[in-house]
């Protein structure tokens, strides 16, 4: 007879770095941000509250800018202020090929047609050479993502921009607090984008958007289309649509804003040690940047080249080290976008690097002991 033993649990790796920890901020600053939203509760004023109007004012004197209006989502920040702009059909959007799907679907969205642009290899942004290449009698908009928390040479966008008779929205949902030569990101074009997811540089609760204008007249159109179109009760002067910041996420942002240089000259310090301790390693390529300048980029992501990338990803994953991959499919390639017929090996650039790059952990409480222990992993795995 033979005995069999008891039927073991699977393992389960508990992460020893997580990719971001927000529980660990939310502990920091647990009394003051309950006791923020506990005022929101109090107060019944959940809905276009005084703590939006506070953080609009806010976040637009960090900006330096006059008007913010604050949305939903970051997504909803880009489709409203393109729409806004009078972005619609048979128009064409000029945008990174190497980005979130968001960025596509507010030209999308609007019945305008996303022009994927090939990317830089070195900053991951956008070409403003092959830029040139898309450009057609129908292009009315560039949209320059300021990916990864790294700010644009905002100078030649701007100049590519005027040159060819194009409103500019700044897609800086992972870049708030960047700056090019002493301006904010989000600041330059007709209208600048902001998401308050919660992993980013400034996260809420749960989604939030805003947008940051100099335009007074955008301002207003951006108001009532967030709000049924309305600026007064069942005064409706646009088809509007449900698109607004609540009171809670602005109170929870509001707490937050005051530490955001603080947290980004944190993460700037995780980059710089990552590149650091990283450098040499056969098989992986650093981000390039100044490693004097804090403001340039803010680090929502740390993102390295890699050989072997997905053998990378899961040997990482297997000793508990949260990477992840931004992003794995250009946005050429997505099947959302397949009626544009896309070809495969137009973006040659985009493409050679999203079956390369790796997001590292980075968060403004990662330990040295974590950034290590993370370093380690990789040169173990490359054999240095």
């Amino acid at each position: 007879m033979v005995r069999r033993g008891k039927r073991q649990n699977p393992v389960t790796i508990v992460a020893v770095v997580p990719f971001v920890d927000l529980k660990k901020q939310y502990i920091l600053h647990r009394k003051v941000l309950d006791g923020a939203i506990q005022a929101v509760c109090e107060s019944t004023e959940f809905i276009l509250g005084p703590e939006v109007s506070r953080f609009e004012q806010g976040f637009a004197a960090y900006l330096g800018v006059p008007e913010t209006v604050g949305v939903a989502s970051g997504t909803d920040a880009l489709r409203l202020a393109a729409g806004a702009l009078g972005i619609g059909p048979g128009d064409e959007v000029l945008l990174p090929a190497n980005t979130f799907i968001a960025t596509a679907l507010a030209a999308y969205s609007l019945g305008a047609s996303p022009v994927p642009v090939d990317i830089d290899p070195a900053t991951y942004l956008m070409d403003l050479s092959d830029a040139k290449k898309r450009l057609t009698s129908k292009t009315r908009a560039i949209i320059p993502v300021h990916l990864y928390g790294r700010c644009h040479d905002m100078d030649a966008v701007m100049h590519f921009a005027k040159e060819h008779g194009l409103l500019v929205i700044e897609d800086a949902c992972q870049a708030h607090g960047a700056m090019w030569r002493g301006k904010r990101a989000g600041t330059f074009g007709d209208a600048g984008c902001f998401s308050f997811y919660p992993s980013k540089n400034l996260g809420g609760f749960g989604d939030g958007g805003l947008v940051a204008t100099a335009d007074p007249n955008l301002a207003h159109k951006l108001k009532a289309l967030r709000n049924y179109g309305a600026l007064k009760k069942n005064c409706h002067e646009s088809p509007g649509e449900n698109s607004r910041l609540d009171s809670i996420q602005a109170a929870v942002l509001n707490v937050k804003l005051p530490f955001l240089d603080e947290w980004n000259r944190a993460r700037f310090r995780v980059a710089r040690r990552y590149a650091e301790r990283l450098e040499g390693i056969g098989g992986v390529r650093m981000p390039v940047f100044d490693h004097n300048d804090e403001a340039g980029h803010v680090f929502h992501l740390f993102v390295i080249q890699c050989e072997k990338r997905d053998e990378l990803l899961a040997c990482l994953n297997g000793k508990g080290i949260q990477a992840g991959i931004h992003y794995p499919v250009p946005i050429h390639l997505h099947q959302a976008f397949a009626a544009f017929d896309f070809s495969r090996g137009a973006y040659p650039v985009a493409e050679k690097l999203s079956t390369e790059i790796l997001s590292l952990p980075i968060f403004p409480e990662i330990t040295d002991d974590q950034i290590e222990y993370v370093a380690a992993a990789v040169e173990e795995f490359y054999g240095n």
